[in-house]
């Protein structure tokens, strides 16, 4: 009978530990009867047979009550091993798709980094193109002109033809500094001359009036 009362006991312990609070109920209920195995019909047929225990006549049938009870609670422990087994189970699954989350918004935050990168890359090979078209139109534009050998060539042949061009010009002006200075001669030639023909026909009107005058005296 001394297992009997300890059986009697740990039943009643956990009975009043049940009834602390509505919350501690629903819990330990939900972790006997997790799965919905029939655990809660395992506690009814336990608290009838705690009933018939307490109002068994006879030893052999209170003996009896006693292992049907013993049965019920080994079923009972065992299906709350199970279903704390299912318990840290889901712990640790809970754990993992924690880790799994973490690593999807790592991999989701790399995503928009390289996202963020790639329309940097995107945006500088806008404007590679966009340089290369200014490169292309400009060379396009350039091979119309020249190359530099053949416009050094030009460019040599153009102060040649300068320096030639120069030389002629001071030629030029050389002769007509000299024409300047012949015509200078000239003018002034043609003045003296001028003015020598001048006196001479003043020297001959005086000469004339002269004679024009002596003979006028011998005539009287």
């Amino acid at each position: 009978m001394g297992a009997v009362t300890d059986a009697v006991q740990r039943f009643q312990r956990g009975a009043l530990n049940a009834t602390f609070s509505a919350d501690e109920v629903i819990r330990k209920r939900l972790l006997i009867d997790g799965d919905g195995a029939g655990d809660d019909r395992r506690i009814n047929l336990l608290v009838k047979s705690f009933i018939k225990w307490c109002n068994s006549g006879s030893q052999e049938e209170g003996y009896t009550q006693y292992q049907r009870m013993l049965s019920t609670l080994s079923q009972c422990e065992f299906s709350m091993g199970k279903t704390l087994l299912v318990y840290d189970m889901n712990l640790r699954e809970m754990e993992n798709y924690e880790k799994i989350y973490k690593d999807i918004e790592n991999s989701i935050a790399a995503a928009h980094e390289k996202i963020s990168e790639c329309k940097k890359q995107i945006l500088q090979a806008k404007r590679i193109r966009k340089n290369r078209q200014e490169y292309d139109a400009l060379a396009k534009v350039i091979q119309h002109h020249p190359d530099r050998h053949e416009t050094l060539k030009q460019l040599e042949a153009l102060g040649k033809e300068l320096q030639h061009l120069s030389h002629i010009k001071e030629n030029v002006e050389d002769k007509l500094e000299l024409r300047r200075k012949q015509f200078h001669v000239l003018l002034s030639t043609i003045h003296e001359l001028q003015q020598t023909l001048e006196n001479d026909e003043k020297l001959s009107e005086a000469e004339e009036s002269q004679e024009t005058q002596m003979e006028a005296e011998t005539k009287q």
